[in-house]
């Protein structure tokens, strides 16, 4: 089952520069324990605590343009062809 990752240029450290990659699982916790296989350290950069239990706060996934925080978070199912994007929050600015 092939998924495809889309990487911000803030993790392309862990996928040696690769704008996208290609992963497995059927949630998203097994997508990210595949990822973890290939590009080591990239897993606890999106999910919190050692079971990954539950997404990084600045952290927004998104599989095929919906927000997983609005469907299942980590549990979410997965299927072949889907495409996740995972994005840092961004905040900030002046008054």
């Amino acid at each position: 089952m092939a998924i495809e990752v889309r990487i911000p240029t803030i993790l392309r450290t862990y996928t040696d520069g690769e704008k996208a990659v290609s992963g497995e699982g059927a949630t998203l916790s097994e997508l990210f324990a595949d990822l973890e296989t290939r590009h080591k350290g990239i897993r606890e950069r999106i999910v919190e605590g050692a079971d990954g239990g539950k997404l990084r706060r600045f952290v927004n996934v998104y599989l095929n343009d919906e927000d997983v925080r609005f469907l299942d978070g980590i549990s979410t199912a997965l299927k072949d062809g889907d495409s996740v994007t995972i994005l840092p929050a961004v905040a900030g600015g002046s008054v």
